[in-house]
């Protein structure tokens, strides 16, 4: 622990042990680390002024390096030594040992049954095999995260694409209950092909709502109606747009690049340079722009696969054995998001935790301890640089509006005390919640059980979308509930066989079983758009009487006008006449 007490403490036994001239004022170092090691170690002036010198250099050395890897540090002041508090965050570390992956939808994993595979480099020669019953040919999904050893690659695979036209897509999900801070590069390794189609998506919220992070695409305005960009051309004032990339999905063969990345290091480059050496910039815009910390948190990830590696040509529909997913590693190097009051963060009972000071507490360190709310709850600050500010959690008075009379769980520092009720209530509950102690949820928000009840987001909106719900909000758990052929948390998705307009409609026409006769196109499921001969809602019958074609009646009349015409006109001139 670079810059910790310990290390102060071994300086200071450092330089007892270098300076042995003898002085008339022996000091007893006043480090609890040397106590326990036996009587208290006896050190002079100079051989104090030594330890600080050095302490000073390494500290100050960590700080410049934007580290805000101390907490907390031990300093002599004329009443003695006080702790001096500093903002602080753990180290980054690789986290894909602590991940949960889900993928669905169920039976996209192959090996049951059985089944043979093909590569595009091979597409004739099918004889690997996938059987998730003989742990030798089985591709389960924790392959994803293991430690690949001896230079065996293990990956985990889908099904081949034998239901061809039908899409093959598939969804990773990537779960730590935890938020999370990204340091560096996300970086996702497939075997045979990287796809031609895919998103990444994050969720801020546990995986209840997501929102895209990037796009990857051969053609990004054929798939998403977006042109195609690279990040390393995002500047300052758009570094946290959505882009979609194409750098990632042209076939150059599944063995010369394997590997799709979310570009981290080249957005922190714009505030930090190029080699990331001026870490205090980008500490500093993290403080003061909008948005810019949110982009890099997360706690959920969530991979959608849309359409796999074709290797550089189209569905060859004679050998579908050929089209697969595959992937060997997920790589994540992030921090826990401790909200600038731990250095600390440890795997405990299957979950990563904040080991909280400033006398913070919560799973990221997100309210005061008990006794600890003289005032609202915030969160740490990289300025003033290079140590920040801490904004330590005071200790309440006896007899305060925020002692123990007032518990309104951080949304409130008001209270009221009501005579004839003998109680005490919260009063101007902020963050959408309400009740005696802020405990309860406004109409039109629900509580998020995910976080903790001084969370700023316990109650969420629920935006229930009114035209797809059978009712204008959702129950006190977020569960709405829809009308026919509606789905979705919010009641804004149709499901199969319906389309979307103003609501969900069952489907007019489609591509497989309510096809458009005759020759008519069916128009966005809604109708279908007939030739001039033919009517009705599949253009199923013939404008003309007996199913005739009708352009064989309008020639028949055409010849009778052409035949009318001198006659007609030899009598309206004798008429004239």
């Amino acid at each position: 622990m670079l810059c910790g007490d310990a290390v102060q403490e071994l300086l200071w036994m450092r330089c007892c042990s270098m300076l042995t001239r003898p002085t008339s004022e022996p000091t007893v170092v006043p480090f609890p680390f040397l106590r326990t090691l036996g009587n208290p170690l006896i050190c002079t002036p100079a051989m104090r002024a030594c330890a600080g010198l050095l302490y000073l250099l390494v500290h100050v050395l960590a700080r410049a390096r934007g580290q805000y890897d101390q907490c907390k540090s031990l300093v002599s002041t004329d009443e003695g030594a006080v702790w001096e508090h500093y903002a602080c965050q753990p180290k980054a570390q690789a986290v894909k040992e602590y991940m949960r992956i889900r993928v669905e939808p169920p039976g996209i994993t192959c090996g049951n049954p059985p089944e043979r595979f093909c590569t595009l480099e091979n597409p004739y020669l099918c004889s690997d095999e996938c059987d998730a019953s003989n742990p030798d040919l089985a591709h389960p999904p924790q392959l994803m995260q293991d430690r690949e050893r001896s230079g065996l690659i293990t990956y985990w695979q889908t099904v081949t694409w034998q239901r061809y036209p039908e899409p093959l897509q598939a969804n990773i999900s990537l779960s730590w209950n935890k938020t999370l801070e990204l340091t560096d590069d996300i970086q996702i390794t497939f075997e045979y092909g990287r796809p031609t189609i895919m998103v990444l998506e994050k969720s801020m919220n546990f995986g209840r709502t997501w929102q895209p992070y990037q796009y990857y695409a051969d053609d990004c305005m054929d798939a998403f109606k977006i042109p195609a960009s690279r990040a390393r051309d995002l500047t300052a004032a758009n570094v946290t747009h959505v882009i979609c990339t194409e750098q990632y999905s042209s076939w150059v063969g599944s063995k010369n690049e394997k590997v799709v990345r979310f570009e981290v290091r080249s957005r922190f480059a714009i505030f930090a340079g190029p080699r990331l050496l001026n870490m205090e910039g980008l500490y500093t815009r993290m403080e003061s722009t909008k948005g810019l910390r949110d982009f890099f948190t997360f706690t959920n990830l969530r991979l959608r696969l849309l359409k796999p590696a074709l290797g550089g040509t189209y569905v060859q529909r004679e050998n579908l054995m050929k089209y697969f997913y595959a992937i060997s590693n997920v790589e994540v190097l992030a921090r826990c998001k401790c909200n600038l009051h731990a250095s600390l963060c440890l795997y405990v009972d299957g979950n990563l935790q904040c080991q909280c000071e400033h006398n913070t507490t919560g799973q990221d360190c997100q309210r005061c301890k008990k006794g600890f709310k003289a005032k609202t709850w915030k969160s740490g600050s990289y300025l003033p640089t290079p140590n920040g500010s801490p904004n330590t959690c005071s200790q309440a008075l006896a007899g305060s509006s925020s002692g123990s009379n007032c518990e309104c769980n951080g949304h409130s520092n008001r209270c009221s005390y009501i005579d004839f009720l003998n109680i005490v209530t919260c009063v101007s509950c902020k963050h959408n919640t309400r009740g005696q102690n802020c405990e309860h949820c406004r109409m039109g928000f629900y509580k998020n059980t995910s976080a903790e009840p001084d969370d700023e987001n316990v109650c969420i909106g629920d935006n229930v979308t009114v035209m797809g719900s059978i009712h204008d909000r959702c129950n006190g758990t977020g569960f709405c509930q829809c009308k026919e052929g509606t789905n979705g948390v919010k009641c804004d998705e149709c499901l199969p066989g319906y389309y979307w307009k103003q609501g969900c409609f069952p489907n007019v026409c489609d591509d497989e079983l309510l096809l458009c006769q005759n020759g008519g196109t069916c128009v966005q499921n809604q109708r279908c758009s007939c030739t001039p001969d033919f009517k009705g809602v599949l253009c199923q019958q013939s404008r003309c009487d007996g199913g005739k074609k009708c352009n064989g009646a309008s020639a028949l009349t055409l010849s009778l006008a052409l035949l009318l015409c001198p006659l007609l006109a030899t009598l309206l001139g004798s008429a004239a006449s």
